[in-house]
Formats: structure tokens, C-alpha cells, sequence
């Protein structure tokens, strides 16, 4: 469509040129509307008047006064941000940490010396040095004191024999010491190590546990043991803020009530057999067994690891623990069954006696392992000294902790006094 209709009014004769657009717009101009017009311009200055539009390109640029460059500083080429070669850890490139941050904490202390407990340590209290490096496994002697130490083994089980021969209850009691002073080392040990246990209610439940197991069974465990988290739990909740560490020390409490009290309830579940119209000695008999089978499994593995040990059962938990000895502790167990075996009223089958030495042969060093494990995790060599020659109770008996569930349910499925 030709655009003339825009260019004049009309297709006459008239001589005026352009389009009348009103009052508004007034007349606009075409390039080739002929006119006598003078071109546009903008008022004097050195830029003169301004070329028709249609003329050609002069190829001349404007100047501008200085202060009249406004547009300079878009012209001048800015500098590229580039990212840092590396990153390091621990660096803000982003300026984050210059803001100011909004504290979620509630006040809560920032002291570097508070552990992760929630605990503060005491004043004067020097912080242990932690071992670097694992350490090789040891192959120029025992390392114990052995006279002692067999001294204290005799007269522990000296004690063990009379009670067994007198009646169930005297062996209960003997359980009940022995679960109530391991308790009391490992409430002792990791509080002085930071921690804020519930000492109270941890140690109210571990004695609870085998009490209830010897009087009622194994349906009373597990009341006892929630009405003990309960109890720790509404004790952390009267704490009056965040700094009793809550979660870490009802943790911590409840981990001995597994370990300590669950698990050494398993001795007064044994023990019930022999009071509950089974057999008279089915209880007494089978911890009679767990006892010796335990007892010659740590004597085996003490002296071949000593001896002949060279690969390390777990060295980074405990590197004097070998191969060897867990072997030569596992035969121990067999034959020393075997050889009491014969003397004993409720496992008197070699099929029992090697299925029984093969379950502590296991057992046994496992709960030795963890024990230890935890002690390197505290960084310390024992959990007490109240056992001379072996440290503390817990310490002592720890493989016990371990081979009382499994000989239990042993002894459910072979039920030996049938």
C-alpha cells in the first residue's frame, strides 16, 4: 500500500505540502514533500543546525562538554570479578560471616572448654592426652601382674563355689554386686570424664533389672526399663536450660542400663531355673559353666596371644588382642568344659559342651572387645582398681556381660535337664 494518502490531503492541484494532523501534531514533513521550510534546529551553539535527515552520513561525532558526560562512566571498562583458583576450607569468600547473626542459641555459653555434654570441666582438671598412632601388638610378656592377679581370680571364685553350693539366692547376691558395682565404675569413669549422667536412676535400674528377672522373669525387664527412661527423661526435663546436655547424658545413662543392667539380668533369668520347680541346679549348674568356659576363654587368649599372637584382632581397639589368642582362647573354653563337664548334673553331653564353648569362645572376646573400645573412646586404661591385678569390676567381667544372654537362650533351645 502506497503511503501517498499520508503525504497530502488530496490528489488536486493543490501547492501545500505535508499533513495536516491539527492543533496537536500540527503538519508533518515527508522527505520528498517539497518545501521552502528551514531544516530543524535546535538553537544556536557549536553543533550548528542539525542535517536533513535524508542527507548522507558525515561520519563526524559529536563533542560533549565534560560536565556534561553523563554517559562517561558507562564507558569505562569495568574490571571482571573472578573466582579465587582455590577454595579453602574454612575461608568466607562471600563476606557471610562479617553480617551480623541472629543468635538461635538462647545464650547459650560458647566457652570452647564445655564439652559436647553439656558438662563443664573442673577447675584443675588436666584434660587427657590422646594416643596418636595405633600401637603394635605386644609379644615380650604378659604384661600383668600375676601374682595378684591369680590371687584375686582364686578368691572370686572361691566365693563363687561356696555360694552356688549353698543355695540360689547367696549366688543372686553375688549378681547383684557385681551389676551394682559396675555401674557405679562406669557412672564414676564418665562423669569424670564430662559427661552428666543420671547416676540416680541409672544405677536404681541396672540393680532393678535382675532383681525383677530373679522374682517375676523376663516379661518384668521391659517395664523396668522404661519406667527407668522415663525417669531420666522427666529429670533432664526439671534441668533449668539446654546446658545438662540432655540428649548425650540420657544417652549415655541409658547405654549402661542395656549394658550393665539388661544384660546382667540374663545371670538372674539362669538363676530363676533352679527356684522355679525346673531342676534344683539347672541355674546354678549353667552359670557354674558360663564361669569356667569365660574364665579359661581369658586365660587361653592371655597366654597364646602372649606367646605365639601376631595378627591383631581389632588393633585400632585393642592392639594386644590377636588372632592367635582368640583361638587359643576358644579351645580353652572346649576343654575346660569338657573336662567339668563330666563332674556337672545338667550338661553332661559333648554335643552341649561343644556348643556351649563355642558360643563363649565368641561371646566372650566380643565383649571384651567393646569394653575396650569404649575405654579408648574415654581414654582411659580401666573403668576402676577395686579388683586387684584386673582393674575393676566392669573390667573383670565384662565377657560375662556378653556370654549370659547367648548361654541362656543356649540353654532354652537344648533344655540339657530334659
Amino acid at each position: 500500500m502506497s503511503d501517498d494518502i499520508w503525504r497530502r490531503k488530496d490528489d488536486t492541484n493543490d501547492d501545500s505540502y505535508g499533513t495536516d494532523f491539527g492543533s496537536d501534531f500540527g503538519t508533518v514533513q515527508f522527505a520528498d514533500d517539497p518545501t521552502a521550510e528551514p531544516a530543524l534546529s535546535f538553537g544556536g551553539g557549536d553543533t550548528g543546525n542539525l542535517p536533513h535527515w535524508t542527507e548522507p552520513a558525515t561520519g563526524e561525532i559529536p563533542v560533549l562538554d565534560d560536565e556534561d558526560d553523563v554517559w562517561g562512566a558507562f564507558s569505562e571498562p569495568s574490571e571482571p570479578s573472578r573466582r579465587p583458583e582455590r577454595l579453602t576450607i574454612g575461608t568466607d569468600p562471600t563476606g557471610d560471616r562479617s553480617r551480623p547473626q541472629r543468635d538461635i542459641t538462647g545464650g547459650y555459653d560458647r566457652d570452647p572448654s564445655r564439652d559436647i555434654t553439656g558438662g563443664v570441666p573442673r577447675a584443675g582438671r588436666p584434660q587427657p592426652v590422646r594416643r596418636v598412632g595405633p600401637r603394635g601388638p605386644r609379644t615380650g610378656g604378659i604384661g600383668r601382674d600375676m601374682p595378684t592377679a591369680v590371687t584375686t581370680a582364686l578368691i572370686l571364685l572361691a566365693v563363687f563355689i561356696g555360694a552356688i553350693m549353698w543355695r540360689p539366692a547367696a549366688v543372686m547376691i553375688i549378681v547383684l554386686a557385681v551389676v551394682g558395682l559396675a555401674a557405679v565404675e562406669f557412672f564414676s569413669k564418665v562423669t569424670e570424664k564430662g559427661y552428666r549422667p543420671a547416676t540416680f536412676a541409672g544405677l536404681i535400674t541396672c540393680v532393678a533389672a535382675p532383681l525383677a528377672a530373679y522374682w517375676i522373669g523376663d516379661e518384668a525387664l521391659p517395664l523396668v526399663f522404661a519406667f527407668g527412661f522415663l525417669a531420666i527423661s522427666i529429670g533432664f526435663l526439671g534441668a533449668s536450660s539446654i546446658q545438662s546436655g540432655p540428649m548425650p547424658n540420657v544417652a549415655i545413662t541409658t547405654m549402661a542400663m542395656i549394658w550393665i543392667g539388661l544384660m546382667g539380668s540374663f545371670a538372674a533369668l539362669m538363676l530363676r531355673y533352679s527356684v522355679n520347680g525346673v531342676g534344683a541346679h539347672v541355674g546354678t549348674d549353667t552359670l557354674f559353666m558360663v564361669v569356667v568356659a569365660v574364665i579359661a576363654n581369658d586365660i587361653g587368649a592371655l597366654f597364646v596371644g602372649a606367646s605365639v599372637g601376631r595378627t591383631p584382632l581389632r588393633e585400632w581397639v585393642s592392639p594386644n588382642k590377636t588372632v592367635e589368642g582368640a583361638i587359643g582362647g576358644g579351645l580353652a573354653s572346649i576343654i575346660a568344659l569338657i573336662v567339668f563337664g563330666s563332674q556337672n548334673g545338667t550338661w553332661n553331653t559333648m554335643g552341649e559342651w561343644i556348643a556351649l564353648g563355642l558360643v563363649v569362645a565368641f561371646m566372650a572376646p566380643l565383649g571384651d572387645l567393646v569394653e575396650s573400645m569404649f575405654k579408648r573412646n574415654l581414654d582411659v586404661k580401666d573403668f576402676g582398681t577395686i579388683v586387684a591385678g584386673h582393674g575393676g569390676v566392669l573390667d573383670r567381667f565384662d565377657g560375662f556381660l556378653f556370654a549370659l544372654p547367648a548361654t541362656y537362650y543356649l540353654m532354652l533351645v537344648l533344655q540339657p535337664w530334659v
